[in-house]
């Protein structure tokens, strides 16, 4: 950690992203995937469930009730994520050591690179389908831009969910 004291929110947070209740769900490489992929999942099901709702005619309220209630298994698997990195970024700077600032960077230029393949593949899908329909794709725009708009936001944190390293063994006991 920096010499900058922490204020009373960053030790709040180091101590909430430093428990280990949640340990179980994140303990190996493999369920910190399945947490990242359910993750992924419910964002595209609470993507889809909105962008349904755009483009379908009238107003139909069950899109919003569906996205609200899959809200709740959508946050334990942000939280779970957040634990599984001990709050890489959640953190303000001055809270992580060098390792984790190191890692912090390295993280946030893999999603960076995500990004900008995403980005390109949205640009050209979109001028497919443009291209395919004979005019620009006006409906599917707002949808695109703001599906892209979210995974830019969760790209960093999937990443970094993928890139977590497992945690050193106890050694309390005598070895064998």
């Amino acid at each position: 950690m920096t010499t900058t004291r922490l204020t009373r929110y960053d030790r709040s947070m180091l101590r909430l992203m430093n428990d280990r209740r949640g340990r179980p769900l994140y303990a190996t490489a493999t369920r910190r995937r399945l947490v990242v992929g359910a993750h992924l999942a419910l964002t595209v099901t609470i993507g889809g469930l909105m962008a349904y709702s755009y483009l379908a005619d009238g107003e139909p309220v069950w899109p919003f009730v569906a996205a609200a209630v899959l809200l709740l298994p959508w946050m334990v698997a942000t939280g779970a994520i957040n634990a599984a990195t001990r709050g890489l970024l959640e953190l303000r700077e001055r809270a992580l050591d060098e390792r984790q600032s190191a890692e912090r960077s390295r993280v946030q230029a893999r999603a960076h690179r995500a990004m900008t393949l995403l980005l390109a593949a949205t640009a050209v899908g979109l001028l497919i389908v443009g291209a395919a329909d004979g005019k620009a794709p006006t409906a599917y725009a707002a949808p695109m831009v703001i599906t892209v708009l979210a995974v830019h936001w969760l790209m960093p944190l999937w990443a970094a969910g993928l890139m977590a390293q497992d945690e050193p063994a106890d050694s309390d006991g005598p070895e064998a």
